[in-house]
């Protein structure tokens, strides 16, 4: 017993003696130099980060949405790269120039006032009988002429159908592949402008057509006031019959 009881006491006081010592860096260690962790404190801050990281994700999000809006703008502000225009006007030029080949009474008012004035206006008394069937004829070959002019404006516009319809084709096919707003209102106005082109040929026709036909009234009306004339030299008494002896038989 008195041996236990010693080495009891001897454990005790070791225990005791050492345990100064392993406190001692504890003791020793300064006060401002421990980390204190504060749960409020890191809640707070990784607040205050995710809103941080949620703005700058909304401004990446709205420069991507303002770097399309100038790539949408860039696309509607490019041009369309195919002009019908020079094919369009070669067409009304050819038009045209068939017009103004109009044979001796050409598309001009002074002109025709001129020449209606001449050559179908009233038949002069004091004319002779050649000036009369010259005058006749001159205005057959004028109601002629009228007609082939027709016919060749006719045939200049039917010409002109299938360049129309090739333009047309290229033009709606650039419509539906426009990159943008500004190249699909240029392909809006270029196969507006072909349409005009083709009422113009239209225009063309008709007025080659109503020439014609207002030069062969002009025509009949002249012959009928030409025809009362001449009916009226024949029946008139005077010196230009004179009767004699007529020999039906050569003996």
């Amino acid at each position: 017993m008195t041996l236990r009881r010693s080495s009891r006491a001897a454990r005790l006081a070791v225990a005791l003696l050492t345990t100064p010592v392993a406190l001692a860096p504890m003791l020793a260690t300064p006060a401002h130099a421990l980390v204190v962790f504060d749960p409020s404190n890191y809640a707070q801050n990784m607040l205050t980060a995710a809103r941080s990281l949620e703005q700058i994700t909304h401004q990446i999000a709205s420069l991507q949405n303002e770097a399309q809006m100038l790539v949408n703008q860039a696309r509607n502000l490019a041009s369309l790269p195919y002009s019908a225009l020079q094919q369009i006007q070669q067409n009304v030029q050819r038009t045209q120039q068939l017009l103004g080949q109009a044979q001796n009474i050409a598309f001009n008012v002074q002109q025709i006032d001129q020449a209606f004035q001449q050559q179908y206006g009233n038949v002069s008394l004091s004319a002779s009988d050649q000036q009369l069937v010259a005058d006749a004829r001159l205005r057959w070959q004028n109601t002629v002429g009228g007609l082939q002019d027709a016919m060749r404006v006719q045939a200049g516009v039917v010409g002109n159908i299938d360049s129309n319809r090739t333009q047309m084709s290229t033009l709606v096919g650039q419509s539906q592949n426009a990159a943008g707003a500004l190249q699909a209102t240029q392909a809006g106005n270029q196969i507006l402008a072909l349409q005009s082109q083709q009422l113009s040929d239209l225009i063309a026709v008709i007025s080659a057509n109503g020439r014609a036909s207002a030069l062969t009234g002009a025509e009949r009306a002249a012959a009928a006031e030409q025809g009362r004339e001449q009916r009226r030299r024949f029946l008139t008494p005077g010196g230009s019959y004179t009767p004699g002896n007529a020999q039906m038989f050569n003996n």
